[in-house]
C-alpha cells in the first residue's frame, strides 16, 4: 500500500520562499550585503579608529539594514518602498499627451524654473470606433459589462450548475481573459429631478405625495452618504500581428466576447460590449474618478480635426 504524502498550499501563492532562518532571498541579500559592508569598512578604518567609535557609526546603519530587509508600510517592504519614493521624487510630475518626445521651448522664451514636462505613456493608444482600446504593439482589448447573480440565495442545485457552467466558460478561454469588480460613486439627481418631474402628471394626489416623499428621501441618502455600485466587467485581449494584425486581433477579441456571452446566459448573466463612447467615459473614470462624466453628445476621435460653421 502506498501513501500519499499531502502538501500544504499557502493560501498566497505569490509569497516568496523561505531560504535561511525563515529570511527570503531579498531579506538576506539585503542583511548579508549591509553587514559585509559594515565588515569592509572595519577591516580598513578599524586599526585606526577605536572599537567603540567603530560600533557607534555602524549601529545606526545595521539598524537600517535590518528596517529595510524585514519593515513594511502598506504590505510593501521598506526597500521597495524607499525605492518608489526615489523613483517618485526624481519623476516628472507634469505629463502631457504627445506622441513622441517634447521639444525644448524655444531660447526667445521664458521658460518656468522647475522640472519640465515629460510625455505620457499608456498603454493604451485610444478607442476605436467599434469600442474596442488599442493598445498598439500589444494588440486590441475588448471590454464589456456583465451582470450580477444572486449566488447565496440559489439552493444547492442550482449553485452547483451555477459552478459548472462558469467552470466550462474558464475550460473554453483560449487566450487571456480578465474579470475586473470596480466601485463607482452613483449620482442620484437625475433619478431625483425625473421623479420630481413625472410627479406633477400623475393622476392621484396621494401618488404625486408619495413621489415627491421618496425623492425627498432619495436627496436625504445621496447628502448623508457616499452612495456606491459594483460594475463587472469583462476584458479580452487579443495580439496583432502582421499588416492586418489589429483587424484580426479585434475579429477574434469580439468571437471571445460572442462565445462568453452564449456560455455566461445559462447562468443568467448577460455580456454587454461597450461601445465607443461607453468604453472612453470608463478610461476617463478610472484616470480621474472625482471628474464629472463626460458629455451624452459625441466626442472628437484623437488627431480629428474639430470644425465649426458659421452664420454670416
Amino acid at each position: 500500500m502506498s501513501w500519499v504524502q499531502p502538501v500544504r498550499i499557502p493560501a498566497d501563492v505569490d509569497q516568496e520562499d523561505r531560504l535561511v532562518g525563515g529570511f527570503t532571498a531579498r531579506q538576506v541579500t539585503i542583511l548579508g550585503g549591509t553587514g559585509g559592508l559594515l565588515y569592509a569598512i572595519y577591516l580598513i578604518v578599524g586599526d585606526r579608529v577605536p572599537l567603540v567609535v567603530c560600533a557607534a557609526v555602524a549601529l545606526p546603519f545595521g539598524i537600517l539594514g535590518v528596517l529595510l530587509a524585514i519593515g513594511r508600510r502598506d504590505g510593501v517592504s521598506l526597500d521597495r518602498y524607499l525605492l518608489a519614493a526615489i523613483r517618485h521624487q526624481r519623476s516628472a510630475k507634469s505629463l502631457v499627451s504627445t506622441p513622441g518626445n517634447i521639444p525644448p521651448p524655444p531660447s526667445w522664451v521664458a521658460a518656468r524654473t522647475g522640472r519640465p514636462p515629460a510625455p505620457l505613456r499608456l498603454p493604451a493608444r485610444g478607442v476605436a470606433g467599434d469600442g474596442l482600446i488599442d493598445l498598439g504593439p500589444d494588440g486590441v482589448a475588448a471590454v464589456a459589462e456583465v451582470s450580477t447573480v444572486s449566488f447565496a440565495l440559489r439552493t444547492p442545485d442550482e449553485q452547483d450548475a451555477l459552478v459548472a457552467v462558469f467552470g466550462r466558460w474558464l475550460n473554453s478561454l483560449s487566450g487571456p481573459a480578465q474579470i475586473l469588480v470596480r466601485a463607482e460613486r452613483v449620482d442620484l439627481t437625475p433619478t431625483i429631478s425625473t421623479l420630481t418631474a413625472n410627479a406633477r402628471s400623475l393622476p392621484h394626489p396621494a401618488l404625486v405625495a408619495a413621489a415627491h416623499e421618496h425623492a425627498a428621501f432619495l436627496a436625504d441618502i445621496s447628502a448623508r452618504h457616499d452612495l456606491l455600485r459594483r460594475q463587472v466587467l469583462l476584458i479580452m485581449r487579443e495580439p496583432a500581428a502582421g499588416p492586418n494584425g489589429r483587424d484580426a486581433a479585434a475579429a477574434r477579441a469580439l468571437r471571445r466576447l460572442d462565445e462568453a456571452s452564449r456560455l455566461l446566459s445559462a447562468c443568467g448573466l448577460t455580456v454587454r460590449l461597450l461601445d465607443a463612447s461607453a468604453t472612453a467615459a470608463l478610461l476617463a473614470s478610472c484616470f480621474d474618478p472625482t471628474a464629472p462624466p463626460l458629455p451624452d453628445g459625441e466626442l472628437a476621435a484623437p488627431g480629428e480635426v474639430i470644425t465649426r460653421g458659421e452664420r454670416w
